[in-house]
């Protein structure tokens, strides 16, 4: 599979989530600094969002310090639908109800074993659609649009 990672620190999770990633036999783009150094949030939230949007990544995995900041900077990229997740069954959910495709997670809260149930039921749940989910999925979408309809008139 295809993944997009970024964090705007590379801190012990950030490299623990690599390396399940590869483990895994997933192709790996990393979007964020060299160890030591840090980027912008919006900006590596960007990039992994864009990839999952314009089809480069199936899936996209983002870190900061919260995980909030790259969850509302992903979910401005259309066709996105960003996740912060703190546990498992919080990332099953958002799978299997939300349609969601970037995991975001946080630096601080995140240890190494959690971060290993979240990967595996993120990965292993996919969306299974009911007329309630789509229904609400839409709904979603239709909330895009009023906000990007306000930008333009």
């Amino acid at each position: 599979m295809k993944i997009s990672i970024g964090a705007d620190e590379r801190l012990t999770v950030v490299e623990a989530a690599l390396e399940h990633l590869e483990k895994r036999g997933d192709e790996v783009t990393w979007y964020g600094p060299e160890p030591g150094q840090t980027d912008p949030w919006p900006q590596v939230a960007r990039q992994v969002a864009e990839d999952v949007s314009e089809g480069r990544a199936e899936e996209g995995v983002l870190f900061c310090w919260t995980g909030t900041g790259v969850s509302i900077a992903a979910n401005k990229v259309p066709g996105v639908r960003a996740a912060l997740c703190f546990d498992a069954e919080t990332a099953r959910g958002a799978r299997l109800w939300n349609n969601a495709n970037v995991l975001c997670l946080s630096m601080r809260l995140t240890s190494e074993i959690v971060l290993e149930e979240i990967l595996e039921a993120w990965f292993e749940t996919e969306y299974e659609p009911t007329d309630n989910d789509e229904a609400c999925l839409l709904m979603v979408d239709q909330l895009d649009d009023l906000r990007n309809a306000r930008r333009k008139g």
